[in-house]
């Protein structure tokens, strides 16, 4: 058996869930919030036996698509340009998703 935590974009994680649901696997969705952009996130955690790995991987790539997105970045902290600081919108790759696998010693449900 095998953990898959997925790191998806809020805007992904409704279709995300429903569709894994449709398909019969079950999801534990977390809040998180990305480094870089500082945005919200969603870390779903998926238990999968190892040969599910792959359907639940196609699930994920067809829902979570990676687009372009204008943003304005955040001011530096701590600096002294805070004052001069313009932020001008910037073109960044938003979405997709990033999956760790990790091997489960033993699953138990109550």
């Amino acid at each position: 058996m095998k953990l898959l935590i997925a790191v998806v974009q809020d805007k992904d994680s409704i279709r995300l869930i429903e569709s894994l649901v449709d398909n019969g696997y079950r999801s534990t969705k977390l809040a998180s919030t990305g480094g870089f952009l500082k945005a919200g996130n969603t870390t779903l955690l998926i238990g999968v036996e190892d040969e599910e790995i792959p359907k639940v991987m196609d699930i994920i790539k067809e829902i979570c698509q990676a687009r372009e997105q204008l943003v304005t970045p955040m001011a530096p902290v701590g600096s002294n340009a805070v004052e001069s600081y313009v932020p001008y919108p910037i073109e960044v790759l938003v979405g997709g998703a990033t999956i760790f696998v990790v091997d489960v010693e033993k699953f138990v449900r109550f």
